[in-house]
């Protein structure tokens, strides 16, 4: 295969970005697509399908949030909002120097690999329909394109749409909203309801934790993070004392109590929609049954009206412009060595596919040196390759996350981290 051929990098956003950096840093050509006019992924508003809503703020701290040696700017926010963290995307790429490779208004249209084992890709670019080979191929367009829409029975008169064509408070106005769903998207929109819609409601099929932004007025990741790291069942019964402790019971505001440990789940982050219960601004409902007209059907029997239905349910690993045969998969998710590398060692690589309790940066540049590792250890002729990306290693660090297709995408950020240094280790050693 031709040494020329750079690496292919499918999306500009936080992960596209990063990884386009550590392939530069060892050396790799690379090119990144990018279907949109700038650089930002999900976290620019005027990027078409991207799920951000105007009031979105990061749900992981500006100290912790940082791409490793580039901090997030000391004037942010402790949780900056969605176009700050556009900015820094940005700021990041132009001090990684891998804005001038980034090619804007290139959308992939296919991708395939060729018997010689480099990848060729049909491209619409503003000229019209290109095709580009590539060495190897990295898909860092993200996991939040392709909403899942609940099925439920019967049909209903107002308007029903998916959290990801959420904008902002605008769409509640003077409306009955109901939200399904509570995730961290999920309570963002119930908050913006509780001040800006008629009446709010939020469905949720069971109890999370909820927990709040600042515990002893920090930032809660920064205490985890600056904590003694305790195995993981009593670093666990201790968030959950200092929860009740300090932020207290939030089922007494008519929140089902959670049916698992805190963080068995991912993390809601959020001090708004506890306030917002706790001045009756929001009810509670528990999961839907069905649909009647103007009216929504609970699991408990009782019949409410609405206006608007947003439902926050959540997104499918889904690459549009990909053979989904190309990967062997497990619960919807693509079964790759670290949630990165295609254990058949075809030039595929995925980057940024995963949930997790920290912030996500420091793990996408891992994830990032992780593909430059593994080229390099192919370019190399590591016998030991095949049997390295075989390894299956647990990732959940003593978690035992809720069997739902969400949680399949979940990491314990330490664990991880550790994992993915053992391999650079060892693909980088002898």
């Amino acid at each position: 295969m031709p040494e020329e051929l750079p690496v292919g990098v499918v999306g500009a956003g936080p992960s596209g970005v990063t990884v386009a950096a550590s392939l530069r840093r060892a050396g790799y050509p690379v090119e990144v697509l990018e279907r949109h006019s700038a650089i930002g992924g999900i976290w620019d508003l005027d990027n078409p399908g991207t799920p951000m809503y105007e009031t979105a703020h990061y749900i992981s701290s500006r100290t912790l949030s940082g791409y490793p040696g580039f901090p997030m700017p000391s004037d942010y926010p402790d949780y900056p909002r969605h176009d700050q963290i556009l900015a820094y995307v940005r700021s990041y790429a132009d001090h990684a120097g891998v804005t001038p490779f980034v090619r804007f208004g290139h959308e992939v249209v296919k991708a395939e690999r060729r018997p010689a084992g480099d990848w060729q890709l049909a491209v619409r670019t503003p000229d019209g329909e290109r095709e580009r080979r590539y060495r190897a191929l990295v898909l860092a367009t993200g996991h939040q394109w392709e909403p899942r829409l609940p099925d439920w029975p019967g049909s209903f008169d107002g308007e029903l749409y998916h959290a990801k064509f959420y904008r902002g408070p605008h769409q509640l106005r003077g409306k009955r909203v109901l939200v399904v769903g509570a995730g961290n998207s999920g309570v963002d929109i119930a908050s913006d309801a509780a001040r800006d819609a008629r009446a709010a409601t939020i469905s949720l099929r069971r109890g999370y934790w909820i927990i709040p932004k600042h515990l002893f007025g920090r930032p809660v990741d920064v205490i985890a993070h600056g904590g003694p790291h305790l195995p993981k069942r009593l670093e666990q019964a201790v968030f959950a004392f200092l929860l009740r402790t300090f932020a207290g019971d939030p089922s007494r505001f008519g929140l089902p109590a959670p049916d698992h440990r805190v963080l068995d789940s991912h993390p809601i982050v959020n001090s708004t929609l506890v306030h917002h219960l706790a001045h009756g601004d929001v009810d509670v409902a528990p999961d839907v049954r069905a649909l009647d007209g103007e009216y929504v059907e609970f699991i408990d029997g009782r019949r409410s009206p609405f206006d608007t239905i947003i439902a926050a349910t959540g997104y499918r690993v889904h690459f549009p412009f990909l053979d989904p045969g190309l990967f062997r998969w497990h619960q919807h998710v693509p079964d790759l060595w670290l949630r990165v590398v295609d254990p058949e060692l075809s030039g595929l690589f995925v980057v940024g596919m995963f949930e997790t309790n920290a912030a996500a940066a420091p793990l996408l540049a891992r994830q990032g040196e992780l593909v430059a590792a593994v080229l390099r250890a192919q370019d190399t002729g590591r016998s030991d390759l095949k049997s390295l990306v075989r390894a299956r290693p647990r990732l959940s660090g003593g978690l035992h996350y809720l069997n739902t297709d969400r949680h399949a995408l979940a990491v314990e950020a330490r664990a991880y981290e550790k994992e993915v240094s053992r391999a650079l280790h060892a693909l980088t050693s002898g």
